[in-house]
């Protein structure tokens, strides 16, 4: 389930514009999450309007969102059934640079996933 959740989150991230979305499988590492998705927003109006679209496209299918975080922010976290996303300003990704955080898990090529 957790795989398709990726999916449809890179989609509707990609949909809205979102810069830089990346895919890192977790689930090996850490009870945390199985995977975490992290995308780069141009503004909070862009990182709100993702959120949204995320969380509403999910909705549709019937997947609730079970957590969120920093609505106000320049980084808003959104959990799903052990998906994590992560969307940030540039410089709050560069910031806290979860990539590196996270080297040892999986990334995942998402180009699959984006029609």
């Amino acid at each position: 389930m957790s795989l398709d959740t990726v999916k449809k989150i890179v989609k509707a991230l990609d949909d809205k514009k979102a810069n830089d979305i990346e895919v890192i499988k977790i689930n090996e590492l850490t009870i945390v999450a199985d995977y975490f998705v992290i995308a780069t927003a141009n503004s909070n109006t862009h990182i709100r309007s993702l959120a949204d679209e995320v969380e509403y496209q999910l909705e549709e299918a019937g997947i609730k969102l079970d957590h969120a975080e920093g609505r106000a922010t320049g980084w808003v976290l959104l959990e799903f059934q052990g998906v994590v996303v992560h969307i940030f300003l540039e410089d709050a990704r560069n910031y806290y640079n979860l990539e590196r955080l996270w080297e040892d898990g999986a990334k995942l090529d998402i180009s699959e996933f984006i029609d």
